[in-house]
């Protein structure tokens, strides 16, 4: 998910379109449309990926499981945009909107815009970018179904603040699952119990 989140990053930033403008008062010209202005989705979906992988590391068990089944879902929504633009005729009617929307955007940095009175008469794919987002894609899908699919197992879940009465009663299980932890044996020398005897358990 991590490679996933960097790839479609790049792509965001990178040259998808490149578009043949004509305009009455600067004449005719070409643009370079960046990924991240013809497919809105990817630099969100790059943070998705990113919390992802954060949430797979913090999350318990069933969170994790549930992270992972999202981040599939969002792997394969972010791939439909890339691979209409790698096997299709691109929309010029919805580049013109998304140019002259950037030239009414006050906050767009550093943006590629038309003028309102613009046509955008011709418009070419590089490949590259959108190849990067399908990559992308492939990569977030296969790490969020192997995150929902293989968990793993949750650590022990910290005792600092539980009474001595609620320790011992999970004390069996956690000698059992985590019998290295430091904190399990004081508790099992607690209880009389040798931690390191299989058989001196209750």
């Amino acid at each position: 998910m991590a490679v996933a989140a960097t790839l479609l990053w790049f792509s965001s930033q990178a040259t998808w379109i490149t578009a043949t403008v004509e305009d009455d008062k600067a004449g005719t010209g070409e643009l370079a449309v960046q990924g991240s202005t013809w497919s809105l989705e990817l630099t969100a979906i790059a943070l998705l990926f990113l919390a992802g992988v954060v949430a797979g590391l913090a999350l318990r068990r069933t969170a994790r499981r549930i992270v992972g089944a999202v981040v599939a879902l969002a792997a394969i929504g972010v791939s439909w945009r890339p691979m209409v633009a790698l096997t299709s005729q691109v929309d010029l009617a919805r580049l013109q909107t998304l140019l002259q929307a950037q030239q009414s955007n006050d906050n767009a940095v550093e943006s590629v815009a038309i003028s309102s009175w613009a046509v955008v008469r011709d418009a070419t794919v590089t490949p590259l970018g959108p190849v990067l987002a399908l990559i992308a894609a492939a990569f977030g899908l296969v790490g969020g179904i192997l995150l929902a699919m293989r968990p793993g197992a949750d650590g022990v879940r910290s005792t600092k603040y539980e009474t001595k009465a609620a320790r011992a009663e999970k004390l069996e299980e956690e000698l059992e699952t985590a019998p290295d932890s430091g904190r399990v044996m004081w508790d099992a020398l607690d209880e009389d119990i040798d931690p390191t005897d299989p058989t001196g358990h209750r």
